[in-house]
């Protein structure tokens, strides 16, 4: 990706700096794209903000079309599974595993982000990559269904890792029914979600937990409240 990335950079910078110094004149010579190359050089040496500028530009039009490409219908939490305000007009996404370390120091980001911003909601998609992790993220839509997800879901992150125990202690915290939690569990709606979270995060080419999505702008990996925070901001500006 990081290959394809660079490529899509040096054809985009041609192709502008071809327009600004004309180099169309010359195309019918070698000389002519020699000529272009070079002053293609001198310019991002001159300038190199431009390229972080075209690699922003190039992964937010991918995003688009990997979002585009994937519709509407991931949109809709499981229910119940969301922090913050439910009817939020503001929405983040976050692919999430109770055993992943960065997914841990993210909870206190999103619990900053929701206590400052009333209107936000952080839908939450559970996505279970480490070994063992199905567990918790099954008993985690289990607790949404009782309606107390975000009590499980902030217990659980508290402890060092998502065994069987934790899983238990979090239950008890959150005040679940855990015989019913248990059935719900394995019950066939939360294996469909688990199935399609996988599949769509598959698809939009995530590697690894936590990753992000707000309006048509993904991010990777833990973020912190301030970048977090200016992605929701820029989705709801563009909408």
């Amino acid at each position: 990706m990081k290959e394809t990335l660079l490529r899509g950079i040096a054809v985009f910078a041609l192709a502008l700096l071809g327009g600004l110094v004309g180099a169309g004149l010359f195309s019918a010579t070698g000389l002519g794209n020699r000529w272009a190359d070079r002053q293609t050089e001198a310019f991002l040496l001159e300038n190199p903000e431009m390229l972080q500028h075209m690699a922003q530009e190039l992964q937010a039009r991918d995003a688009q079309a990997r979002l585009a490409a994937a519709g509407d219908e991931w949109r809709d939490p499981f229910p119940g599974a969301i922090l913050g305000n439910p009817d939020g007009s503001r929405t983040l996404y976050e692919f999430s595993d109770y055993n992943c370390g960065y997914c841990r120091m993210s909870q206190a980001h999103v619990d900053e982000l929701v206590a400052k911003d009333p209107d936000l909601r952080v839908v939450v998609k559970e996505w279970p990559i480490f070994e063992g992790s199905d567990v918790s993220a099954r008993m985690a839509l289990a607790a949404a269904k009782q309606g107390k997800y975000a009590a499980f879901h902030r217990a659980l992150f508290e402890e060092e890792v998502a065994d069987e125990a934790a899983i238990e202690r979090a239950g008890k915290s959150a005040g679940l029914d855990m015989e019913r939690a248990r059935k719900d569990a394995a019950s066939q709606d939360v294996t469909m979600e688990l199935m399609r979270t996988a599949l769509l995060a598959e698809e939009l080419g995530f590697t690894g937990t936590p990753a992000w999505i707000t309006g048509n702008r993904i991010l990777n990996g833990a973020q912190g409240p301030d970048a977090l925070a200016k992605a929701i901001a820029d989705a709801a500006e563009a909408s």
